[in-house]
């Protein structure tokens, strides 16, 4: 019953971080146009709707084929991350529950931007630097973007630093999904390291 419940709450964390990082999602790529921010902490930190075609932070990854490729490596990945979790639910003793957060953190954040690549292209339209996606079709199967929005750009390096000099402190854009894969990652690399030192 105990294993039971804690499983439960694991779905139910994973399915909440899914829905809030969808509702942003949604929300940015209905009502903002492609590059149009909105300050939020003045110029510190806001919200700039970016696309992403590839991976985390902006980076890309082979064109079409490498989309395809991509897509299915996370689908891998999230399918291996549940049977992972299932597994380590099942262990004697019992697994610490912060292992199981910090892996459904990241699992959660994968499914997230899961649902970006194989849907968005299928029920949006095209975001443009002049118009508001609404409901249309822009991109097959496992060929949406990612939505980003979340921007940070604390400072700017003065221009005297050699190679800094100029760039912005910390440059790309991210969304509510690469955050929870971030945050249980490294939740787990520093509080349970041993743990995955013995796996």
């Amino acid at each position: 019953m105990a294993k039971s419940s804690k499983g439960t709450r694991l779905l139910l964390l994973g399915i909440l971080l899914v829905v809030i990082d969808q509702v942003i999602k949604v929300l940015v790529k209905t009502n903002m146009s492609l590059g149009e921010s909105i300050p939020v902490l003045g110029d510190w930190f806001q919200l700039l709707f970016v696309e992403n075609k590839g991976m985390a932070f902006g980076m890309a990854f082979g064109g079409v084929v490498g989309k395809y490729i991509l897509t299915l490596f996370r689908l891998v990945l999230f399918g291996v991350l549940c049977w992972w979790i299932s597994r380590l639910m099942k262990r004697e003793p019992p697994v610490p529950s912060g292992v199981l957060v910090g892996l459904t953190l990241i699992t959660a954040g994968a499914f997230g931007n899961i649902i970006d690549c194989l849907c968005y292209g299928l029920i949006f339209s095209e975001s443009t630097y002049n118009t508001v996606a609404t409901l249309g079709s822009y991109a097959p199967l496992m060929q949406g973007k990612v939505v980003d929005m979340f921007y940070f750009p604390l400072w700017t390096w003065p221009d005297w630093i050699p190679g800094l000099g100029g760039h912005i402190f910390f440059e790309p854009v991210f969304n509510f999904a690469d955050s929870c894969v971030t945050v249980g990652a490294t939740y787990l690399i520093l509080f349970h390291w041993k743990f995955f030192a013995k796996e």
